[in-house]
């Protein structure tokens, strides 16, 4: 029996806004310090080590590919498909078509489920609960972790447990599943014991999940399989056909399928998870002073209890507070009482609704051939600063609105202008004009950084006209 591990990558974490936006979220981020690995990164390690699990198979969206791609690399994991959802259509539509494309080449698989953005404390605990699920499973089950509950948690959905399955597996019958509920309801589920956190990880044996998804929602099976037989290859990537996927109904995996099969049993768990869903869970995850601090950055800290404090860009002074979450990056800050951390998301809301961009981006915006990040915006002209990984290069490209002044700080530069190839090294600069063609190369070991001046009446990043792009951007992608 072979595991297929499918993951999730599609999520926008808007509650842990200002560090996770929704073209950098929180699975991308290193939240533990820059030595360790982004939660996405931990999850491509986390079942690597048994040779019965084959590589992933990931899915997300398109504006997060190359992102993917360099976690991958980072991990040293080379997956076996990278998948790219269209639109976002929930998780149903998504572990659907992961499920087609693993069963279309093995009949016999069991997919292992799991979002890119959990916390698993236990590792090898996990991997023998992935391991025990799987032969489950393998039965024609579809087995859902359950975490077991330390306190009454009002931020997690919850599964009511039922009788337990023949056998010493440990597996019980799912009689109901229950929303995030109030704390009196939260601590009413704690105190009968009869309920489980819902982790949102699955051991699912393939064709079953997808009988029983052709049996309830027809029509979404019908929308996704088009989508999967229309798929084309991209680079790296496996996309699904677009207009297909857009007809399939944007539905939960637990909606569409899992509370409504009779093939769902719940497996108890406890191998320290947290879906980190909040910087107050991220607090609880963190090692913590004596006071109960959780610094992730320069500070000084003052008569200060039970406070998280992450700074991307100056020290944190504090004072004479408690219990308040504390982020701080080059483009926002972030204050907030640590009891109402689940409700950053609202702040979101209400950034795009303003028509503001710090939901969306950081100053620093990664690219596949690296990153480029502002460091002045005014009327008329703009200064960013360019990193160019090793062997890379952007594309053949021009703009009708604005002149670019190059200057090398790092590495060497290979400029292609019109049919003119130049190099410019440390200490040298070049001037490109509105509307000639250019192109930017890094053919050297070292990252190649520079400073790029842009004067002009428009210097939105949408003044850009691309060709030979090798890594086949849409016009709507900028750089």
């Amino acid at each position: 029996m072979t595991i297929y591990p499918v993951i999730l990558s599609g999520g926008s974490g808007t509650r842990l806004w200002p560090l996770s936006r929704s073209m950098y979220p929180k699975q991308f981020i290193p939240f533990f310090g820059k030595e360790e690995p982004s939660f996405l990164g931990a999850t491509l390690r986390r079942l690597s080590a048994d040779s019965s699990v084959a590589a992933p198979t990931i899915l997300c969206n398109n504006d997060h590919r190359f992102l993917v791609r360099a976690e991958c690399e980072a991990a040293g994991i080379e997956p076996k498909m990278i998948v790219l959802e269209p639109q976002a259509r929930n998780t149903a539509p998504a572990i659907t078509a992961a499920a087609m494309l693993l069963v279309d080449e093995d009949p016999d698989a069991v997919l292992c489920v799991m979002p890119s953005d959990h916390l698993i404390g236990d590792a090898a605990g996990f991997l023998a609960g992935v391991v025990a699920a799987a032969g489950i499973a393998r039965q024609g089950r579809l087995v859902l972790f359950g975490i077991t509950p330390t306190e009454a948690n009002t931020g997690y959905g919850y599964i009511q447990t039922g009788a337990l399955l023949d056998g010493d597996s440990g597996a019980a019958h799912v009689l109901r599943f229950a929303e995030k509920p109030d704390i009196e309801t939260a601590e009413r589920y704690l105190a009968s014991g009869g309920y489980l956190w819902n982790s949102g990880i699955f051991l699912l044996h393939g064709r079953t999940f997808l009988a029983e998804v052709a049996r309830l929602e027809p029509e979404m099976f019908a929308a996704v399989r088009d989508s999967v037989d229309g798929a084309t290859r991209d680079l790296a990537f496996t996309r699904l056909d677009q207009s297909s996927f857009a007809r399939a109904r944007s539905v939960s995996v637990d909606y569409a399928v899992m509370e409504r099969t009779d093939h769902a049993v719940v497996l108890p768990l406890a191998v320290g998870w947290s879906d980190v869903g909040s910087w107050g869970s991220l607090w609880e995850a963190s090692s913590r002073d004596g006071d109960g601090n959780a610094i992730h950055s320069e500070a000084v800290m003052i008569d200060t209890q039970n406070t998280y404090v992450h700074s991307d860009r100056s020290l944190v002074a504090t004072l004479g507070v408690s219990d308040l979450i504390i982020v701080d990056t080059p483009d926002a800050l972030l204050v907030a009482d640590r009891s109402r951390s689940q409700e950053v998301g609202t702040l979101v809301q209400q950034l795009k609704q303003s028509g503001r961009r710090e939901h969306e981006q950081h100053l620093r915006n990664h690219r596949p051939w690296g990153y480029f990040e502002t460091l002045s915006l005014q009327q008329r002209f703009q200064v960013k600063m360019l990193h160019v990984t090793p062997g890379s290069q952007l594309s053949m490209q021009m703009h009708h609105h604005r002149s670019e002044h190059w200057i090398v700080v790092k590495g060497t530069a290979k400029v292609t202008v019109g049919d003119e190839v130049r190099f410019a090294r440390e200490n040298e600069s070049l001037y490109i004009q509105a509307t000639q063609w250019h192109r930017l190369e890094n053919p050297g070991k070292v990252p190649l950084e520079l400073i790029e001046v842009q004067i002009g009446s428009y210097l939105g990043e949408d003044d850009i006209v691309r060709r030979d792009d090798i890594y086949n951007r849409g016009a709507e992608e900028t750089k």
